[in-house]
């Protein structure tokens, strides 16, 4: 089996929403340890879907000078916030979730790509909501990736050769899920 498109989106639309980055980082201690307070969730992880940031010193000739904003590779960015302070702290998770039809080097070129675009100074483009928080960069990325029970081993082999964390995420629609043991159907 391969990776279909709808499994893709909808993991992109589950780690979107705050409860369910929290869930991800469940699978992987190592990063839900830096939530800065599991008592105030919704004001300690801020999720960035399809992430941009602002790189500082780069100037754009197309926007007529003004700093270039690019959007990173990466698919969802996890930014932790002082809920007291209302500032950006910690490092920084970033989620790759295996995309259909990509391969070991595609994934790990985007991770890579991810790291030459944060190289330099750079603030997050947060969410309206967010506006009012600092954004600056962190001292510290961490990279999670997330792959499906259909994704080839060659790619987890190749995340475990590279010492790079990831989790194993199935995907169930609504049809498979009635008909999973332990569900009830009406």
């Amino acid at each position: 089996m391969t990776v279909k498109q709808a499994d893709y989106e909808e993991l992109l639309a589950e780690y979107s929403d705050y409860l369910g980055a929290i869930a991800l980082l469940k699978e992987f201690r190592p990063y839900l340890e830096m939530i800065p307070s599991m008592r105030r969730p919704e004001e300690s992880v801020i999720t960035v879907p399809l992430p941009l940031v602002r790189i500082r010193g780069a100037k754009s000739v197309a926007t007529g000078g003004a700093s270039e904003v690019l959007r990173l590779p990466c698919d969802v960015a996890i930014l932790m916030c002082d809920p007291e302070w209302k500032i950006k702290m910690g490092g920084d998770i970033l989620v790759f979730i295996h995309r259909p039809s990509e391969d070991f080097s595609n994934l790990l070129g985007r991770w890579r790509q991810t790291q030459i675009c944060l190289n330099t100074g750079y603030e997050w483009q947060m969410p309206e909501q967010y506006q009012h928080i600092l954004s600056e960069a962190s001292e510290e990325t961490y990279p999670l990736f997330v792959v499906f029970p259909e994704t080839p081993e060659r790619i987890k082999r190749g995340l475990r050769g590279a010492s790079l964390p990831f989790v194993t995420q199935a995907v169930y629609s609504e049809d498979e899920f009635a008909l999973a043991p332990g569900s009830s159907s009406e």
